[in-house]
């Protein structure tokens, strides 16, 4: 079995923010898995995970989106890996990512959490960093133009705003390629994924 972890934060605020792209992608996965009639149904809260939970049947895939808030993502990956006995190599979590260039993927096992809070959270409750990330940029202030050039502003402000009109044609494609990378990972595995994508 293979766990799919969507990283953000639960609620209507929150919807479309930078950080909280991991749900965006992971609901995107779900779509285009699933027929229209049956994506209505998929997403399901189960407090013993304290996670919005999905699962492929055909593929014998979870999907998950903790709704612990990003600091305390650790908490849900650690309940469902247990429960479902699932090995770290076969989680996969998908991130924003500040160091890399807004609507660059990069395709890894393992390594520290570089101040994700969502990831150190799941390396910590883990105990291992191995397990696979999907890592979506985002951006940074000193890499950014337009609205945000010159503009003095925090990262967890940053992180906890919408993507500016400018920038959503560079997100969508991301999307489409962060569900891409998600099938080739299951279908051709890790190695393949890497080379395609990093």
């Amino acid at each position: 079995m293979k766990l799919i972890v969507g990283l953000g934060n639960p609620g209507e605020k929150y919807a479309g923010v930078r950080h909280n792209l991991g749900f965006t992608v992971v609901d995107e996965y779900a779509k285009k898995c699933l027929p229209s009639t049956d994506y209505s149904k998929f997403w399901k809260y189960e407090n013993k995970f304290k996670a919005e939970v999905g699962r492929l049947n055909s593929e014998d895939i979870l999907l998950a989106e903790p709704q612990t808030y990003m600091n305390n993502s650790g908490m849900a990956v650690k309940l469902l890996a247990s429960y479902y006995k699932i090995a770290p190599e076969d989680i996969i979590i998908i991130h924003d990512e500040l160091d890399l260039p807004l609507g660059k993927i990069k395709v890894r096992l393992g390594g520290a959490g570089a101040g994700h809070h969502g990831v150190e959270s799941i390396i910590a409750a883990l105990g291992t960093d191995q397990f696979i990330r999907v890592r979506l940029g985002i951006g940074n202030l000193r890499t950014l133009s337009g609205e945000h050039k010159g503009r003095s502003i925090s990262v967890e402000k940053f992180v906890l705003e919408p993507f500016t009109r400018p920038e959503s044609g560079p997100v969508r494609h991301m999307i489409k390629q962060a569900t891409k990378a998600l099938d080739l990972i299951l279908k051709k595995g890790l190695e393949k994924a890497q080379n395609q994508y990093n």
